[in-house]
């Protein structure tokens, strides 16, 4: 949740402040500081705190300042002494603070970290493009008036370092990216950076999603795939321990992870006795779906079918349901995220880990591995056994420890030449994390002369793992 400082007086603010509150991103809270009583509107949400003392009181503005680590601060006063008094109390004692500011005189303060927004000059651009044959600009976006958004990539979010390629853009589209103010070229391969600012297009209700779903920092995985998690089930193909594997740590999975649902597929129930006890194990927990295929449908159908239906956006099996060629080719091609039950105890886990191999693959999929970390409140390991100099994943390793000191994630990184498979299989209670490759599932003859360290981490049962889809 991102702490916000709102700085408010006249009729300007309160406007805002009423418009901010109809709309209210439940993911922030709000400090805001007023000095007369009609700024304060009737309605006052749980995450707005309201101070009544004057902002230009350098003294009483710090006990504000010191209450919280805000994200960011905005001043909207209609008095230019107030505004360029409260602005230097602000920069003065937060020296790294990011401002708007809603003015409509010429202020002499200059800094990178202050925005200043003229009122006038908003409201002739509104007016003039009212005007027939004169270009209509984008102006104010994202506020429900338009199909354009601008969005800023926040460092921690799920879309950071991941392939333009790899996000899947339903009724809206990346069509431009500005990087370091310079206009860069759209392609797949194009990796999202932080502070890249996106110009997005499509359904203004959809860019809205959107815009919430860039923004939120790490800890909402398996967004932004799906909200739910699914599990599917074949009585007739699989053990009852290889079932109740799957069953209690896909429970453990929703109990851990930002989700809405908990679906569970059974197909072919040949024995109603396991069915009873898949229904006792969750009979005390709400939002879990149970559905049962009784038409012997064919799976390829199901899962295309439940994808979409569910909004799935993590899938749970086990190693030993994989080994079955058509499942697990029918598992890979949904190109959702795979938990794969291994052999080791899910509550013992006190580790995830990413072992580099694919500098490219992991550098899409290294922003889940802190967002699942963050919410199952795990320490990361890394494992870089490259022995050369690259500067590639010298760049991945650096914002890897970069995401861990931003969200306080303890950080352990491994270098070294040796067997990086030997390294690996020295650790216990570990969560590994994977990129999903369809070669994982194609027949091997052999591993003996395999350097391929995904491919030989895939075949260790004993670890849980949790595979998420790339551009390949």
């Amino acid at each position: 949740m991102k702490n916000i400082l709102l700085i408010l007086d006249g009729l300007v603010a309160k406007n805002f402040l009423s418009r901010l509150i109809e709309v209210n991103p439940a993911n922030n809270s709000y400090d805001v500081v007023y000095m007369n009583d009609y700024i304060v509107p009737d309605i006052q949400p749980s995450n707005f705190i309201f101070y009544k003392f004057d902002p230009t009181s350098a003294s009483k503005l710090r006990i504000v300042l010191d209450k919280e680590l805000h994200y960011n601060g905005m001043v909207i006063l209609d008095n230019k002494a107030d505004t360029v008094s409260v602005i230097n109390n602000i920069m003065s004692y937060k020296h790294n603070f990011s401002l708007t500011v809603y003015s409509n005189w010429n202020i002499d303060i200059q800094d990178d970290k202050i925005q200043y927004y003229k009122g006038n000059e908003i409201l002739a651009n509104g007016l003039l493009e009212k005007l027939p044959d004169v270009p209509v600009l984008a102006q104010n976006v994202g506020l429900k008036q338009g199909e354009i958004m601008e969005i800023q990539i926040p460092f921690g979010s799920s879309y950071a370092y991941r392939y333009i390629g790899a996000i899947a853009q339903k009724d809206w589209k990346i069509f431009a990216l500005y990087r370091n103010n310079s206009l860069v070229n759209i392609r797949p391969s194009l990796i999202l950076k932080p502070n890249d600012i996106i110009l997005i297009i499509g359904k203004p209700k959809v860019l809205l999603q959107v815009y919430g779903a860039i923004t939120r920092t790490l800890g909402h995985f398996p967004m932004p795939f799906g909200n739910n998690i699914y599990i599917y089930l074949n009585l007739a193909l699989q053990s009852e321990s290889d079932i109740l594997n799957i069953v209690n740590k896909g429970l453990f999975l929703y109990k851990k992870l930002k989700n809405k649902k908990l679906i569970i597929k059974i197909t072919q129930p040949s024995t109603i006795y396991m069915i009873d006890q898949i229904e006792q194990i969750v009979s005390n927990f709400e939002n879990i779906i149970i559905e049962i295929d009784y038409y012997f449908k064919d799976m390829q159908d199901i899962v295309k079918s439940d994808k979409k239906r569910f909004d799935v956006g993590i899938v749970v099996t086990s190693a030993k349901f994989l080994q079955i060629s058509k499942v697990a080719k029918n598992i890979f091609d949904m190109e959702l995220p795979i938990f794969k039950c291994g052999y080791e105890a899910i509550e013992t886990i006190k580790y995830s880990l990413e072992l580099l191999y694919d500098i490219s693959d992991y550098t899409q999929i290294s922003p889940m591995l802190f967002d699942i970390s963050i919410q199952w409140n795990l320490k990361v390991k890394i494992i870089n056994s490259n022995p050369l100099e690259d500067e590639n994943r010298d760049q991945l390793v650096d914002n890897l420890e970069n995401l861990a000191k931003i969200f306080g994630v303890d950080f352990i990184i491994n270098t070294n030449t040796h067997n990086p498979i030997k390294e690996l299989q020295k650790e216990k209670n570990i969560l590994q994390i994977l990129p999903l490759k369809h070669n994982f599932i194609q027949k091997r003859w052999s591993s003996f002369l395999n350097t391929n360290s995904d491919l030989l981490s895939y075949d260790l049962e004993q670890y849980n793992q949790i595979l998420i889809p790339i551009v390949e």
